[in-house]
């Protein structure tokens, strides 16, 4: 199995940068920046440093709902990445933490999409 980081970002998915949600500009540029993918789950309830619940089970609250991006690769890929996160969210929350890779769903997946030649697997740790 091998180490990696997962970079999670929680936002609301009204949030805006330069007209457009912040979520795709995030998903543009990890993939610019050759990550190996990126996920957008949108949420249907959750509260953040309000404290204010959001809901889609309510018609009136059913604004503002929760965001989440979440991107695996190698820890120092998602650390270069940092810089362009702080410069697109201003609220919200940005987490990194150490995950175990099972499984890439085939056989010499590769990761980052530059450099290939120095990660086309990911290491096998003992």
């Amino acid at each position: 199995m091998a180490r990696a980081s997962r970079l999670t970002v929680y936002l609301s998915q009204d949030d805006q940068f330069r007209h457009r949600p912040i979520y795709t500009e995030i998903v543009q540029r990890a993939h610019q920046a050759g990550l190996a993918g990126a996920t957008v789950l949108r949420g249907i309830e959750g509260y953040g440093a309000s404290g204010r619940i959001h809901t889609a089970r309510l018609l009136s609250l059913a604004e503002d709902l929760p965001a989440v991006v979440v991107i695996i690769d190698h820890p120092e890929r998602i650390r270069e990445f940092l810089p362009q996160l702080r410069e697109l969210v201003v609220e919200g929350l940005i987490t990194i933490d150490d995950v175990e890779i099972v499984s890439t769903g085939g056989a010499g997946t590769t990761l980052s999409k530059s450099e290939p030649e120095a990660h086309d697997r990911w290491p096998e740790e003992d």
